[in-house]
């Protein structure tokens, strides 16, 4: 069975906007955080949040931090992901967790559409399932313990298997995901993650999210040579940020 990307906003920070704001315009201001925090009005928050993107004022975004789940991904997914390297990361273990018959694979869509290769893929997933259930059953019958036995039987795991991740980034490292990770030259399925989380949180925070994905969508592509030729436009998107 092949594996469905999940995504769950777990918790972020209270008002990350006001956050972002209040951290920004201590910098020239004469009294207290707390202070700014009660003071500044919405309409304040959203033209400083803006003025902070539009100045490179970056630093300020990193007061706002958004945990997320991810169930569904592949391993060849959270390998890509992890490269983040300013976000924090907990990962469903393969040595303590028993990859077990219930557990999926992530079929890439070029292979799905294909019937033969599919086919082919299904029965490489299914023999490294056999190979993986079967070390693991000769360690234990060897006396080996659950964890020393499934950390060496892993290793005939494929990419493709599924995993989960918990990762956390603060508002300026997303924009940046966003950039990089929206772009059609992405790897599909990383691609699709980030859009997935961008439409999450633009709905949290609108203004703070504004103007974010890939370059094309409000300009001119920056891969150079490398660009795919085919920029997103806007209404290549929908109304929370997901990729049509």
């Amino acid at each position: 069975m092949s594996a469905q990307l999940r995504v769950t906003l777990l918790h972020h920070t209270p008002d990350p906007e006001r956050a972002v704001a209040v951290a920004g315009r201590l910098c020239y201001a004469p009294v207290s955080a707390a202070e700014l925090a009660h003071e500044m009005s919405d309409e304040d928050v959203a033209k400083l949040v803006r003025v902070l993107v539009r100045s490179g004022h970056h630093s300020a975004l990193e007061h706002a931090s958004f945990t997320l789940a991810v169930d569904g991904v592949s391993r060849a997914c959270t390998h890509q992901l992890v490269r983040h390297r300013l976000a924090s990361y907990n990962q469903q273990s393969q040595r303590y967790v028993n990859f077990g018959a219930a557990d999926s694979f992530v079929v890439p869509p070029s292979i799905a559409a294909d019937p033969e290769a599919e086919k082919v893929f299904l029965a490489a997933m299914e023999h490294a399932r056999a190979a993986y259930d079967t070390l693991v059953e000769i360690g234990l019958g060897e006396g080996r313990g659950k964890e020393s036995v499934q950390e060496d039987a892993r290793f005939v795991l494929p990419n493709a298997a599924e995993t989960k991740i918990v990762v956390t980034m603060n508002a300026r490292e997303l924009r940046h995901f966003f950039r990089v990770r929206c772009c059609n030259r992405a790897q599909w399925e990383i691609r699709d993650l980030a859009w997935t989380m961008r439409g999450m949180v633009r709905e949290i925070a609108p203004v703070l999210f504004e103007g974010t994905g890939p370059n094309c969508l409000y300009g001119s592509c920056q891969e150079g040579k490398m660009t795919c030729g085919r920029p997103y436009k806007a209404e290549d998107v929908d109304g929370v940020g997901a990729a049509r």
